[in-house]
């Protein structure tokens, strides 16, 4: 690495930072610059544990040979293919990868840049197949409340996080949205799935009798509700969902950008829930974050219904110049060949058990409301300070980042999800810089 690469430079005010407080960081920056397996390296020397997967996609950690390898032989032999009425042979070998990983009757892959990229594509091939099949009123998109779905005009829409709608105006139309799952007074510190909330699916039946059936084109919501601070499916919950949209016709789809690729100690949250959308959205673990890529999986009977008229007519008017690009499908497949080797698929259900515990032992810390997890991700929800809310939990990532861990937030929440390599050593050193600054915070 370039000396250069190694200090801060001399002037911030260019890089208009994505979801910062721009302000405040450029006064104290924390720059990273390096990375290695479980940690990063801050400009100033020191090891920073990874508690959060970068931004919950480096699941197999940090510079990983195979991956590396992967990106530096494709790009000294395909930099570049387009996918418009053209193809390359890694592009279809890693779609037929990801088909094999995928959960049963997800048969068809779409290549994105992003989960945000994903999510529309999702929708957009929602609304496209009803159209097809000649059901074309069906144009009404549900999503949740507390959802997040990118940044997108349609995953706003269809997402229900204030701050991330409030600024851009009326958005989609035609969008509704089902109440969010968490009822804290209920389910506060549950281990894994809540007892209570299964109910809330029904929710779909008042909306479908509010605007009829044959207007709604699809439901979207996460399996786990991850950026909003992880709030988890009550058990059944999921069920009840695909069943009242099966019996209206009605397209459910799962957003899996955080879920998938073993986050909750299965390949994907479909697989762990025991419940099958019709169209799955995915990103971040595709790729282990290295190079941007995303991929919408979707059953046959969506695929096929587009397979129609002349063959030489475009069938779905979509795509994006870097759709399938050579060096991030060489990233993915490096990827999957590390979680292959390594087992990280399903390794989250191994360290399951030893995770909860752990993160439960933070009950009774200051400020300390409610603990959720599930798989390899872990939410400490704290107590805001009246009148200046999420400015406790900034405080924790500051003081967090201090003490050489990286952690999330979100609201006053702490969110976090480890790269699916952690140890269980890791995991205690992890904890530990939690409660410490729980200890510390105002």
């Amino acid at each position: 690495m370039s000396n250069r690469l190694k200090v801060t430079p001399n002037d911030l005010s260019a890089f208009w930072m994505p979801f910062t407080a721009n302000r405040q960081f450029k006064q104290a920056p924390r720059m990273l610059v390096a990375a290695q397996d479980m940690h990063y390296t801050a400009s100033d020397g020191r090891k920073i544990l990874d508690g959060t997967a970068g931004l919950w996609c480096v699941n197999a950690g940090h510079c990983r040979p195979k991956i590396t390898a992967a990106i530096q032989a494709q790009a000294a032999e395909l930099d570049y293919a387009p996918a418009f009425q053209m193809g390359h042979p890694i592009v279809f070998e890693l779609a037929n990868r990801l088909v094999d990983v995928a959960p049963a009757g997800m048969e068809h892959v779409f290549f994105t840049n992003s989960g945000s990229e994903s999510v529309d594509t999702a929708l957009k091939m929602a609304l496209a197949y009803h159209r097809a099949r000649g059901d074309g009123a069906r144009t009404r998109l549900i999503g949740r409340e507390r959802g997040y779905h990118g940044v997108n005009f349609g995953g706003i829409s269809v997402g229900g996080i204030v701050n991330n709608r409030k600024m851009f105006g009326t958005l989609l139309g035609g969008v509704d949205h089902l109440p969010h799952t968490h009822l804290p007074e209920k389910n506060s510190y549950t281990r894994g799935e809540p007892e209570h909330g299964a109910e809330l699916a029904n929710e779909l039946e008042r909306i479908v009798a509010l605007h009829d059936a044959s207007t709604i084109a699809a439901v979207i919501v996460e399996p786990v509700a991850g950026s909003t601070g992880v709030l988890i499916p009550p058990k059944g919950y999921l069920q009840k969902l695909r069943e009242i949209c099966t019996k209206h016709g009605i397209l459910l789809i799962f957003d899996e950008v955080i879920t998938g690729f073993g986050r909750l100690g299965t390949p994907f949250a479909a697989d762990y829930f025991g419940v099958t959308p019709d169209i799955i959205t995915t990103a971040k673990g595709v790729s282990n974050g290295v190079i941007p890529m995303g991929a919408v999986f979707c059953t046959s009977q969506i695929h096929d219904a587009f397979m129609t008229g002349p063959e030489h007519l475009i069938e779905f008017f979509h795509g994006y110049t870097y759709s399938g690009n050579p060096i991030a499908c060489a990233a993915a497949l490096g990827t999957l060949d590390t979680y292959k080797e390594e087992g990280l698929l399903t390794r989250g259900a191994e360290l399951a058990g030893y995770w909860e515990d752990a993160l439960h032992s933070l009950k009774g810390e200051p400020h300390v409301i409610d603990i959720r997890n599930i798989g390899l991700i872990g939410a400490i929800e704290l107590q805001g300070i009246p009148g200046s809310p999420t400015k406790r939990a900034f405080q924790a990532f500051v003081k967090a980042f201090e003490r050489g861990a990286l952690i999330r937030t979100t609201g006053d929440i702490i969110a976090l999800s480890p790269p699916l390599i952690i140890t269980k050593g890791q995991i205690n050193e992890l904890i530990d810089h939690v409660r410490e600054v729980l200890r510390q915070i105002d």
